[in-house]
């Protein structure tokens, strides 16, 4: 076990001694200033609703969005959400809550997509660039397994994406904090469901938002992981993964009636898709049907992976 604990540490600072490494964290970094920089400027950060006169506030927001949506078309399809939103809390005496900090948190949950891609760029390379470099001889030879070298480089792979996702939070926390002020430590929100508006803890949505997003992160990563032992090839690896990624959704809203559509991976990713009483995007979806379809998907995954790299000769590399 010491010897596994160590080849993760080696291929993690494999990881983390690339220049490439920090230029990733410094982009998500600067994505993430840029991000409150805009929300302080551009943004409704709830600052009318804080006085005592925050039910004749919404009151009167309620009778400008009324007169907006007899002139505009547009303004009667999406005014009608707002008033309702507005009408909730007047009625539960609810006062809106300031924007702050775990607002600027959960919204940043969005950002997971290029956690993954990240992710992604460390799993499709972990192995295709020792086969690349010639380094895997030198790997081999050490008193481990396969498999033990195998299961190092994925850990290490989850391990970085672990460590982005914490920076992502916690770095997002400290901007927020100082662009908008700690404030309630779990403030409540309204957001709408299936069954109308409802009341929910910040802090409760924040931390689901983050575990919704965790589900394709592994998934593709593990995908990436996969191509890059089976194939040898890096760039292979990330392309795919990543347009997989990207272009997912869009493949399954083509194949959303078909009825084989529901066993396709990118069709289970969005485990959200069950929450709040919402439609899943393909007929026959179920969550227990989802989790079954992925925990099949990446058992294949690592048993491709596995089969592939402790199966295959080296001795001509």
């Amino acid at each position: 076990m010491s010897r596994l604990f160590k080849l993760i540490q080696n291929e993690q600072a494999k990881i983390y001694i690339r220049k490439s490494t920090w230029i990733m964290y410094i982009i998500l970094f600067a994505i993430i200033i840029a991000g409150a920089f805009l929300t302080d400027k551009f943004s409704d950060l709830n600052e009318d609703y804080q006085g005592d006169d925050w039910r004749e506030v919404l009151q009167e927001e309620n009778k400008d969005l009324q007169k907006e949506m007899e002139k505009d078309e547009y303004a009667a399809s999406i005014n009608p959400e707002t008033i309702a939103k507005n009408n909730y809390y007047l009625e539960n005496d609810i006062q809106p809550a300031p924007y702050g900090t775990w607002n600027f948190v959960t919204e940043n949950a969005v950002l997971m997509m290029l956690v993954s891609l990240l992710t992604i760029i460390v799993a499709g390379g972990i192995i295709a660039n020792e086969f690349r470099w010639g380094s895997i001889k030198l790997l081999l030879i050490r008193p481990i397994s396969r498999s033990g070298i195998l299961l190092s480089k994925y850990l290490a792979t989850l391990l970085f994406g672990l460590y982005t996702t914490i920076f992502l939070f916690i770095t997002s926390w400290i901007v927020g904090a100082i662009f908008f002020g700690v404030g309630d430590m779990n403030p409540e929100i309204v957001k709408q469901t299936a069954n109308g508006f409802t009341s929910v803890s910040l802090l409760q949505e924040t931390f689901t938002q983050y575990g919704y997003q965790l589900v394709p992160l592994i998934m593709m990563t593990t995908l990436a992981f996969m191509i890059s032992a089976v194939f040898r090839n890096s760039s292979l690896a990330i392309g795919i993964s990543i347009f997989l990624m990207m272009g997912g959704n869009t493949f399954i809203g083509f194949l959303a009636e078909k009825e084989w559509a529901k066993y396709i991976l990118f069709a289970n990713l969005d485990l959200s898709q069950f929450a709040d009483g919402r439609t899943p995007m393909v007929n026959g979806l179920t969550l227990e049907f989802s989790i079954t379809m992925l925990a099949i998907y990446y058992v294949v995954f690592l048993a491709m992976s596995w089969i592939i790299f402790t199966k295959r000769d080296v001795a001509g590399q």
